[in-house]
C-alpha cells in the first residue's frame, strides 16, 4: 500500500495540475506563473502592467513571415541591376502587376514608334511626302504625315490589312523593314503573352488554399512530449499531390572552438500520424515532432520558452493535382506561437445525412488545454527512468 501510494503521489508530480513553476524576470523583478496553457501574449499583458508606458515592444525576429514571405533583404551587391537585367524574364515575372501592365503595354507602343519613324524616313528620302503627279510610284501608298506612318505601323506589325496603306514594289528597303516590323511583332507578342501567362499561373497563388494553424502546441503522445501543428488544403477537387512537409529550428549554434553560427538551421524529424512519407491532404492533418534525445528541444522546458529567442520554419511542398506545377507554401512559429499543454480540436466528423466526411475549418486554428509536464523532455525522460513511471 505504502508504494502504490508513493507512486501516485509522484504520478502527480509529474502532471501539471499540481507542479506549478516560478522564475524571477529581471526586467520587471517580479515572479510569473507558469501555467499548463503557455501563452506567452498573456504572460506580455501582466508584465506590461507593471512596465513603463515608455517601455518598447520586443521585436519579433522572423526569418519567414507568417503568410510566407522571406524576412530577408539583400545589401551591397555589385552589379545588381545588371544581373536583373541579365534574367529579364524571371525579373517581370516577380514584379507587381501595374508593372508588368506597364512594360506590356510599352513594349507595343515604343515599337509602333520606333518603326513609324523609320517608315517616315524611308518615305522622306524617298520623296513620298512631297506632291506628286499620279504617275509617281510611292515606297508605301496613302503616306502623308508621321500620323499615317504610326497607323501603317501598327496595321503592319499586327497584320490587320485594312486595305489603304501598302508596300509597293518600288523601295527594297521598304520590304525589309516590312518583314523585320512582322517578325518584331510576334517575339514581342509571344514574349509579352508568356510572361502574363507565367504571372498568372505562378504555383505561388495555390499557396492561397493551404492553410497552417495559427499556433503550434506542446503536449503528450503516446508517452512523449511532442511538438505539432496543423496543416490543411481548401480545396475540395484539386488535392496535392506528393505533399511533403519539412520542418527547420533557427536558432545561434556555438560551435566546440567557440565559433557562434547564427543563423543556424536545425532539422526537426516530423510525420503525420503513423507515416514519415508523403501527406495526404484529403482532411487537415496533424504533424508531430517527437521531442527526443536527437531533437533540438530536447531540453527546454516550458520556462525556457519564455526567455529562448527562436523560429520554426515549417515548409509544405506538393504538385498540383490540375495543373502538374509543384508549389510550396511556408509558415513559421516563435516561441510566444507555441502553446505548452495544448491539443488542437478534431474537425473532421462523418455526416449521416450526406454519407461524407465534414471538415469544419472554423476549427481549424481551435486548441484545447490537457495536463502537460512543465519540465524539459530531458528531465522528464530522467525522471521516468528513476521513477519507473509510465505516462
Amino acid at each position: 500500500m505504502h508504494g502504490t501510494g508513493e507512486r501516485e503521489a509522484l504520478r502527480r508530480k509529474a502532471s501539471t495540475p499540481v507542479n506549478f513553476r516560478f522564475f524571477e524576470d529581471t526586467d520587471t523583478e517580479e515572479k510569473i506563473i507558469i501555467t499548463p496553457a503557455l501563452d506567452r501574449g498573456h504572460l506580455s499583458k501582466n508584465k506590461s502592467r507593471s512596465s513603463n508606458r515608455g517601455a518598447t515592444r520586443k521585436l519579433r525576429r522572423r526569418a519567414v513571415l507568417k503568410n510566407g514571405d522571406c524576412n530577408v533583404t539583400q545589401v551591397h551587391i555589385s552589379k545588381r541591376r545588371r544581373r536583373y537585367l541579365q534574367d529579364i524574364f524571371t525579373t517581370l515575372v516577380d514584379i507587381q502587376w501595374r508593372w508588368t501592365l506597364l512594360v506590356f503595354a510599352l513594349s507595343f507602343l515604343l515599337s509602333w514608334l520606333v518603326f513609324a519613324a523609320i517608315w517616315w524616313l524611308i518615305s522622306y528620302t524617298h520623296g513620298d511626302l512631297d506632291p506628286h503627279d499620279e504617275n509617281w510610284s510611292p515606297c508605301v501608298d496613302n503616306i502623308n504625315s508621321f500620323t499615317s506612318c504610326f497607323l501603317f505601323s501598327v496595321e503592319n506589325q499586327h497584320t490587320i490589312g485594312f486595305g489603304g496603306r501598302a508596300t509597293t514594289e518600288e523601295c527594297p528597303e521598304a520590304i525589309f523593314v516590312m518583314c523585320l516590323q512582322s517578325i518584331t511583332g510576334v517575339f514581342i507578342q509571344a514574349f509579352m503573352v508568356g510572361i502574363v501567362f507565367a504571372k498568372m499561373a505562378r504555383p505561388k497563388q495555390r499557396t492561397q488554399t493551404l492553410l497552417f494553424s495559427r499556433n503550434a502546441v506542446i503536449a503528450m503522445r503516446d508517452g512523449l512530449l511532442c511538438l505539432m501543428f496543423r496543416v490543411g488544403d481548401m480545396r475540395e477537387k484539386s488535392h496535392l499531390i506528393g505533399s511533403s512537409v519539412r520542418a527547420q529550428l533557427v536558432r545561434p549554434h556555438t560551435t566546440k572552438e567557440g565559433e557562434v553560427l547564427s543563423p543556424f538551421l536545425y532539422d526537426l524529424k516530423v510525420k503525420a500520424d503513423n507515416y514519415d512519407s508523403d501527406v495526404f491532404l484529403i482532411w487537415p492533418t496533424v504533424i508531430v515532432h517527437e521531442i527526443d534525445s536527437s531533437s533540438p528541444l530536447y531540453e527546454l522546458g516550458a520556462a525556457d520558452m519564455i526567455n529562448e529567442r527562436f523560429e520554426i520554419v515549417v515548409i509544405l511542398e506538393g504538385t498540383t493535382e490540375s495543373t502538374g506545377q509543384t508549389t510550396q507554401a511556408r509558415t513559421s512559429y516563435v516561441a510566444s506561437e507555441i502553446l505548452w499543454g495544448h491539443r488542437f480540436q478534431p474537425l473532421v466528423a462523418f455526416n449521416r445525412a450526406k454519407g461524407t466526411y465534414q471538415v469544419n475549418f472554423g476549427l481549424f486554428h481551435n486548441t484545447y488545454q490537457v495536463d502537460t509536464p512543465l519540465c524539459s523532455a530531458r528531465n522528464l525522460e530522467t525522471f521516468l527512468e528513476g521513477t519507473d513511471i509510465e505516462l
